[in-house]
């Protein structure tokens, strides 16, 4: 069965560009190791009628939006055996030492996926 990580993270609006280069290395990484799909969005239309306000629930601050990400893997083995690599990877030590977003704020989870198309 197919699995997923999935992350959102509140993210200051000025730290985009840097926060979309360090998504950037984290594809290469992701992708090399054996992860079928990387995605990174960012928050565009956050006030929508329908269920609870994400900017709400995740307690947006002004000049914030929210990045949704997600990764998908074979299995869940697959991807902790794909997240052992990319932990391993020197790549990964290109990353910047101070994050361009409060990692306490930031949610993840692994989800075993209902559908895909």
């Amino acid at each position: 069965m197919a699995y997923a990580d999935v992350f959102l993270i509140p993210l200051p609006k000025r730290n985009l560009a840097a926060y979309k280069k360090m998504a950037q290395l984290g594809k290469k990484v992701w992708l090399k190791h054996g992860a079928l799909q990387y995605f990174e969005t960012v928050g565009d239309d956050l006030n929508t009628p329908w269920g609870a306000p994400i900017t709400k629930q995740l307690k947006l601050k002004t000049g914030e939006t929210v990045v949704a990400a997600w990764i998908l893997y074979k299995s869940k083995a697959h991807r902790n055996a794909v997240n052992k690599k990319v932990h391993s990877d020197p790549l990964m030590h290109a990353a910047p030492q101070k994050m361009p977003f409060d990692e306490k704020r930031m949610m993840m989870a692994g989800f075993k996926v209902l559908v895909f198309g």
